[in-house]
């Protein structure tokens, strides 16, 4: 049992894995962040795009 026990411990083969799984992780994380972080600004652009389009209409009728 204890011999079994040992060579799981000492098995590395899903480590490469486990790294892989967790660059991923880091990467989704990061680019979710980023996402939020530009996604204020954007729907401000395109609110302010909207505002200046609906009194352009306005004004010409």
């Amino acid at each position: 049992m204890i011999s079994c026990t040992r060579a799981i411990w000492r098995d590395e083969s899903g480590a490469t894995a486990v790294e892989y799984g967790l660059i991923a992780a880091v990467l989704v994380i990061g680019l979710i962040g980023s996402l939020i972080f530009f996604a204020s600004g954007t729907i401000g652009m395109w609110d302010g795009v909207s505002t200046r389009t609906q009194n352009a209409v306005e004004k010409k009728g």
